[in-house]
Order: structure tokens, then C-alpha cells, then sequence
């Protein structure tokens, strides 16, 4: 570490639960974020930051003038760029040595798999469930923890979902494939710009948790938070044995 890493990560090397080798172990992470939207801009913003020293920005969408009440990675300078292209610029800004990976698309299968298996935790910050769930699968094949997160109207929700661990849950055990879930858009049903805030920033903290080695972590638990009355109701989740995507005989 140089001195002027020193320097910027002072702050959290006086912390007895991280200091300079739980630094190190962020400057040598990799954190897979998919979608850099609402959730996915403090959330990225908070990991280079925080020294994260490589970050992948996944989604194929542009930067669009309704995004910008809520999505704080981006500015309108930057209207109709690719909004991995702008995270990059945004991050860049913030942290110089993080290298980030920008890729503009809608990753799936193989692809999916095999961006996962390079990270060292996935934060899932999209918008629905198909991806979700794909998402989840591909963590439980190649035992890379989960940080998901979702906001839409006032109500929010962070989890993380660690298998490497044999009593944890995974996504699927909380929200089922097979239940039919109905994606809720934010064009049509509107989000309070402050709650992804809130929301992205905590799955960047338990992100770094899992990094560092800090316990305990979200799993097992699922918080929600009703961003009106400024409530949080913490929701025990046991791992489902016969779930399709975690089970294993015996």
C-alpha cells in the first residue's frame, strides 16, 4: 500500500475491525455490480470509495433525463450515454485507481456464469425479477456471495444471500420461481428518490463486509424498510431444502 493510499484509507484503517489488512483485502477484491441505475450508483460510488480495486459495471441501458431524480452516478452532461459509460467517468472521478470494467449488456447464461465466478461478491442492483433469478443461480454455482437489494414507491429491501455457507439461503428459497412474482416498474409505479440511497448504500456496506471478513452479515435475514413512517421490520429467512436452486442430497 502507498503512502497516499495510506492517506485516503486512514479512516478506515483506525477501525480495529478493518486496518490495513482488511484494506488490503478490498484493494484486491473484485466486485461485480449488475445495473447502474438506482441502486447501483451509490452503491458503486460507495466501493471505489472505499477502495475497491476492481469494479464491473453491467447493464445496457442509456442514461435518460427521468433517471436523474434518483441516479446520482450520473449528470446531465451525460444524458443518452451508455450508463456504464458515464459509472466509469462518475467512478473515475471519485477514485482514479479503481479500475473499472464497463460492459454495456443484458448478461445472461454462460456470460452471466462466467462474471460471476471472476468476482468475489455480486451486488444485484437490477429491476426484475428474471435477472434476479439468474443472477442468483449463477452465485449459487460458483459459491460467490449475494448482496441483493430492490426499492419501488416507498418500500425497500437488502438481503444477502451467501453460499458458501450450507445453512444460508439463496434468493430462490425467499422468492420463488415458480410463485410468479410481477415486476413493478418505476415508470409506472414511481420510486422516492432517496430510498435507492438508502437502499444502494447499505448493499455496498454489506459488501464490504463480506470482503473484509466483517460478521455478521444480511444472511439469513431480509430487511425491509417503509421509507414513509422511517421503519425497518428485520424478517428471519431459513434456507428452503427442497429448493431447485440450493438444495443438495442428503
Amino acid at each position: 500500500m502507498t503512502d497516499e493510499q495510506l492517506l485516503r484509507y486512514s479512516r478506515h484503517i483506525l477501525l480495529g475491525e478493518i486496518g490495513i489488512e482488511g484494506q488490503q483485502r478490498l484493494l484486491d477484491a473484485h466486485t461485480l455490480v449488475i445495473g447502474a441505475g438506482g441502486l447501483g450508483s451509490p452503491a458503486a460510488m460507495y466501493l471505489a470509495a472505499s477502495g475497491v480495486g476492481r469494479i464491473t459495471l453491467v447493464d445496457d441501458d442509456d442514461v435518460d433525463l427521468t433517471n436523474l431524480q434518483r441516479q446520482v452516478m450520473h449528470t446531465t452532461g451525460r444524458v443518452g450515454q451508455p450508463k456504464v459509460e458515464s459509472g466509469r467517468e462518475a467512478l473515475a472521478q471519485i477514485n482514479p485507481d479503481v479500475a473499472v470494467t464497463a460492459l454495456r449488456e443484458r448478461v445472461a447464461g454462460a456470460r452471466l456464469v462466467q462474471l460471476v465466478a471472476s468476482a468475489s461478491v455480486v451486488l444485484d442492483c437490477s429491476d426484475n425479477f428474471a435477472t434476479r433469478h439468474a443472477v442468483n443461480r449463477a452465485c449459487v454455482a460458483a459459491q460467490v456471495p449475494l448482496v441483493s437489494g430492490a426499492a419501488i414507491r416507498f418500500d425497500g429491501q437488502i438481503s444477502v444471500f451467501d453460499a458458501r455457507d450450507a445453512f444460508s439461503p439463496c434468493y430462490a428459497c425467499l422468492f420463488p420461481e415458480e410463485a410468479g412474482f410481477e415486476d413493478a416498474a418505476c415508470a409506472s409505479m414511481g420510486v422516492f428518490a432517496p430510498l435507492v440511497g438508502v437502499i444502494g448504500a447499505m448493499q455496498a456496506a454489506e459488501a464490504l463486509k463480506l470482503l473484509i471478513g466483517i460478521t455478521p452479515s444480511l444472511a439469513g435475514r431480509l430487511l425491509l424498510l417503509d421509507g414513509r413512517a422511517m421503519e425497518w421490520t428485520s424478517i428471519g429467512v431459513a434456507r428452503n431444502a427442497a429448493c431447485p436452486v440450493c438444495a443438495h442430497p442428503g
